[in-house]
């Protein structure tokens, strides 16, 4: 199926994004993805979690948008009739028009301007004293593009966010300078002309009506909001060891579920009261048995106490206070006591690797 998908959609649509969309908006397995892509579950996890942390961004949860509502609607069956030279055709202005805005983001003081709800974006340069002069307008179609693709971003969005060009976009612009000489070389020697067409996005398959799908993990992680907080140093809160190590026991927690329903009851690690709703030993179905083995081992290393914070936390997101407040701790006190988890999770997985580099 997702190869379907992959010519259905632009091609310069990225391949995490495919994926994502295919996981959230026509609502296909993880597993089953990993399955049809040949590679490990893991992987489609880390392309979907990526991608759904940068729906910040809007451009990028923008150009989202328009591909699930003109690409993966399920009554948009219209787009397969399309000849593919269109593709090809929206697929080579794309690349022009990529080429023009990046050779203008490289210049000195130059940004990109998207105000909300507007058409089109413009590239201004900086110009000292003299103030800001405009230097290209693009369609927001192409800067959408360009975000989804990470050649642009933007550190502060707001009500006008101002991209700058990325790292991976200057990578890109140097590719597309040379695939433009190439095709100038061969249309000196051969005659050969350059198709033009515009591009366009298709908007005629957009349904008022259409169920919107959950997003991929809305609720945000605590250690990301603590990640934010400095202490009396001026130093964040959780450095960005300790949150790899919460989230890659989330990782491992949320492969383990992967199946048709959840298997493992993870009760037993915590010792401050019930979860609620959560019932893990009343379904069936099988997860990653492998995921499900690393988190039992990182969450008894953890020991009463550190593993039920972290549990709560990293893998069900619950937030502070409420965790303080089902395991009857103090107010104030759970950032402290999550912390020294993360750091003894963090040793865990230390550990973990000099084992494995001495067996291997």
């Amino acid at each position: 199926m997702e190869n379907n998908v992959a010519l259905a959609v632009p091609a310069w649509v990225p391949e995490g994004a495919q994926r994502y969309l295919a996981h959230t908006e026509t609502g296909r397995s993880i597993r089953d993805i990993a399955r049809s892509a040949g590679c490990h579950a893991s992987t489609i996890l880390r392309q979907i979690r990526r991608i759904e942390t940068r729906r910040d961004d809007p451009l990028v949860d923008a150009a989202l948008q328009s591909l699930a509502e003109t690409h993966f609607s399920v009554a948009d069956d219209r787009r397969a009739l399309s000849p593919q030279i269109n593709e090809t055709r929206e697929e080579e202005e794309f690349e022009r028009e990529a080429l023009r805005i990046l050779r203008r983001l490289c210049e000195t003081g130059s940004v990109l301007a998207v105000a909300e709800d507007m058409d089109k974006a413009v590239v201004v340069r900086d110009t000292g004293e003299a103030g800001a002069t405009r230097t290209a307008v693009v369609e927001c179609k192409i800067a959408q593009a360009l975000a989804l693709k990470d050649w642009i971003s933007c550190d502060n969005p707001g009500r006008i966010s101002r991209y700058r060009i990325s790292t991976s976009g200057r990578t890109a612009l140097s590719l597309l300078v040379a695939e433009a000489e190439n095709k100038a070389r061969a249309r000196n020697e051969f005659g050969m002309a350059e198709v033009q067409s515009p591009f366009q996005a298709n908007t005629s398959g957009a349904q008022p009506d259409r169920i919107r799908r959950m997003r991929y993990s809305t609720a945000e992680s605590p250690l990301i909001a603590l990640s934010r907080r400095r202490d009396r140093d001026g130093k964040p809160f959780l450095d960005e060891a300790l949150v790899s190590a919460g989230e890659r026991l989330r990782e491992d927690f949320e492969l383990a579920q992967i199946g048709p329903q959840v298997t493992q009851n993870w009760d037993s690690f915590l010792t401050g009261g019930a979860r609620g709703s959560f019932d893990s030993a009343s379904h069936g179905g099988k997860g990653s048995s492998d995921a499900r083995d690393r988190v039992a081992r990182a969450l008894s290393d953890l020991g009463p106490g550190l593993s039920d914070v972290a549990l709560r936390c990293c893998c069900y997101l619950e937030g502070l206070e409420l965790a303080e407040k089902r395991m009857g701790w103090s107010a104030r006190s759970g950032k402290i006591v999550l912390r020294i988890a993360l750091q003894r999770l963090k040793r865990h997985y230390e550990d973990q690797a000099e084992r494995d580099c001495m067996i291997g």
